[in-house]
Order: structure tokens, then sequence, then C-alpha cells
């Protein structure tokens, strides 16, 4: 028991809850960027895919039509 005692106080007097903190806030935003461009991205597939499916079949037709005509 002495010796956890022992370290923690080593720990807190080197500020070691100071260097965890400054580690975590540093941290964060590389990660939190990250997430965002990827529910961005999944936004834009999901719009993708719901503009794939109601627009599908005009899609087709028009495409169709154009490469008849060609």
């Amino acid at each position: 028991m002495i010796e956890r005692t022992q370290a923690l106080a080593v720990w807190l007097a080197t500020g070691g809850p100071l260097i965890l903190a400054r580690d975590l806030v540093r941290a964060r935003p590389a990660g939190q960027g990250l997430a965002e461009y990827a529910l961005i991205l999944a936004l834009i597939a999901v719009i993708a895919i719901v503009a794939l499916i109601f627009l599908g079949g005009q899609t087709s037709k028009i495409l169709s039509t154009v490469g008849r005509s060609v």
C-alpha cells in the first residue's frame, strides 16, 4: 500500500494530472474532426441513395432516350 501511495505522490508532484489533461486536450480535436468528416460523408451517402431511389426511374428513362437518339 505504501508503494502505491508513494507512486501517486510522485505522479502528483511531477504534474501528472496536468500532463494527462494536456494530452487529452491535444488528442481530442483530431479525432473529433475525423468523426465530423465521417458523419458528413454518411449524410451525403444517405442523401444520394434517397435521391437515386426517388429519381431512379426518371433518370433511367432520360438515359434510355439519349441512348436511343445516339
